[in-house]
């Protein structure tokens, strides 16, 4: 198996592998990469360790770490910072200037100052070459101008969720997963926009969470919705409600129009008759990872 070190360069951001060499690399030290943006100075998530090979896969071929920052490299570090914090007020000015429907979010240098890189929202496309040629005339290097989506605005931005907490994505999510409306109706949530929407507008991340628990369950008690005809031991009724994480279904009583809770495995629904039985459900089998590694990274956060 390979052995990589994690490398991440911005705060809950993405962790990239990179080979270590015979470098002595340890957790929380800053090294010196080449990326495809340039030469760059990143933090290690995780110390050297051997992964499966379906995980680097994507990294190949692995780039070498090309040595642990030293005291100049973090000078250097200081120098561009500042740097980029004029080079975001020069720009924000010139957008100004051209009348750009652009919203700045992000100035960087790379760690050479070879390379100084722009992030921006914008609703469409936005046609910023003369912008480029007139900053290129100003920096005097190479610019790069990317747009981004809203969700990584607010990851960069950060701020506070309908939770109270600091935003995942800003505190510790380095990808974002895909969320579909779907898992908020399997998790029984209500699909008012505004409630399962977090501040960038787009389905809220921690629908993910709970998935593969309620994925689970799902398997092991009977597909019961709400709507559903069932019988109860305290006679027929109509499904309100359903409890996947408690295993219960609150059900409105056919004849006193009383609601109670019952156990899902309790429950046997009630077909039309031109319909056929229900299959009876296999016991489910145990589901595995994709990635069976004992030493594959844990979870970024």
């Amino acid at each position: 198996m390979p052995e990589v070190v994690g490398v991440r360069f911005r705060h809950a951001g993405r962790i990239y592998f990179f080979a270590p060499g015979d470098l002595t690399i340890n957790k929380d030290d800053a090294v010196i990469v080449e990326t495809i943006r340039g030469v760059e100075m990143g933090q290690v998530a995780y110390a050297p360790r051997e992964v499966c090979a379906k995980m680097v896969a994507p990294y190949l071929p692995l780039k070498q770490v090309i040595r642990v920052a030293e005291a100049r490299d973090l000078a250097q570090k200081e120098l561009l910072l500042k740097k980029a914090e004029s080079a975001y007020q020069i720009c924000q000015e010139r957008i100004l200037q051209h009348n750009l429907a652009m919203k700045l979010l992000d100035a960087e240098y790379t760690l050479d100052g070879a390379k100084l890189i722009f992030q921006f929202t914008a609703e469409g496309r936005i046609d910023f070459r003369e912008l480029v040629r007139d900053l290129a005339a100003v920096f005097k290097t190479r610019i790069e101008l990317r747009q981004v989506g809203v969700r990584d605005e607010a990851k960069m931005i950060g701020g506070l969720g309908g939770c109270g907490r600091e935003l995942c994505c800003s505190a510790f999510l380095g990808d974002f997963l895909p969320v579909s409306i779907k898992m908020a109706r399997d998790q029984n949530l209500s699909l008012n926009p505004t409630k399962i929407s977090g501040v960038c507008g787009r389905l809220l991340c921690c629908l993910n969470y709970e998935m593969e628990d309620y994925g689970v369950q799902g398997e092991l008690i009977p597909v019961i919705v709400v709507g559903s005809m069932v019988e109860t031991n305290a006679g027929r009724g109509k499904v309100m409600y359903v409890n996947t994480k408690r295993n219960l279904a609150r059900v409105r009583n056919a004849e006193s129009g009383k609601t109670a809770e019952f156990p899902l495995d309790e429950l046997i629904i009630i077909l039309p008759e031109n319909d056929e039985s229900l299959p009876v459900p296999e016991e489910s089998a145990q589901v595995l990872p994709s990635c069976t590694c004992p030493n594959a990274f844990p979870p970024s956060h």
